[in-house]
């Protein structure tokens, strides 16, 4: 089965296969992604569009950079939702939060703060895309101690381990789930994380798939015809879970 067969057509992938995006950056001047209130609309019309019917958006709480609390999140996707229904648009949109797994998420579980979460229990994490990160293994095992199920965002970015591919099969064993940022597969991030994210996929390890939409940068990568082909393989496996969402 060729991961990487084109849409003749040269048109979009159709993103209903997935349903539900569980991996974005939507909520305006919070973090890192959209800058304001008409680019978030603009994007969102542009998922629907995709054939998305579901959008959970997921705000850094990344502490040294991006000081998001619950509260925050929840309050400002608040005004996002009363913007889109203005703007007639029918998607859904939902909230939780990209946590970068450090001394502060330590915290937040140590006082028993809720997490928010992309689906019943399950929390997206993130951790240092630059050296492998002390006390990662620690902070995983309190969250499932507490009843959350960890989704590791895009193992593909990680490329230190690239030569250390048996982290994978660690951070599978103690029970993680894994998400696929898709347009890795194309080379957006670079050449490791595309060979990464091959790898993974080879070896079934995604359960879902996420856009990790900033900006319409990244919404033009999504749209790419190559992703048709590759998507529709990724589906045929019925191992991502998205539509679960």
């Amino acid at each position: 089965m060729g991961l990487f067969k084109f849409n003749k057509k040269g048109q979009s992938a159709d993103f209903s296969q997935l349903q539900t995006d569980m991996h974005s950056h939507l909520i305006p001047d919070i973090d890192d992604g959209v800058e304001n209130m008409a680019m978030a609309i603009e994007m969102i019309k542009e998922m629907q569009e995709l054939g998305y019917t579901k959008l959970i958006t997921t705000p850094h709480i990344m502490w040294d950079m991006y000081k998001n609390t619950r509260d925050i999140i929840l309050s400002k996707l608040e005004i996002l939702q009363k913007e889109v229904s203005n703007a007639g648009l029918y998607i859904e949109i939902g909230a939780a939060a990209e946590y970068f797994l450090d001394e502060h998420v330590a915290a937040l579980l140590k006082d028993k703060i809720p997490l928010l979460t992309i689906h019943q229990n399950w929390v997206l994490c993130e951790f240092s895309m630059a050296f492998p990160a002390h006390g990662l293994k620690e902070i995983l095992f309190e969250m499932q101690m507490q009843g959350y199920q960890p989704v590791i965002a895009h193992p593909e970015r990680y490329i230190y381990l690239e030569n250390s591919k048996g982290f994978y099969e660690e951070l599978k064993n103690i029970g993680c789930l894994f998400q696929l940022n898709l347009t890795s597969m194309t080379g957006f991030y670079g050449h490791t994380p595309k060979e990464l994210a091959k790898y993974l996929l080879k070896n079934e390890y995604y359960d879902l798939v996420g856009t990790d939409l900033h900006n319409k940068k990244y919404l033009e990568a999504l749209k790419s015809p190559k992703l048709d082909g590759i998507l529709k393989n990724i589906c045929s496996s019925n191992k991502i879970r998205n539509k679960e969402l």
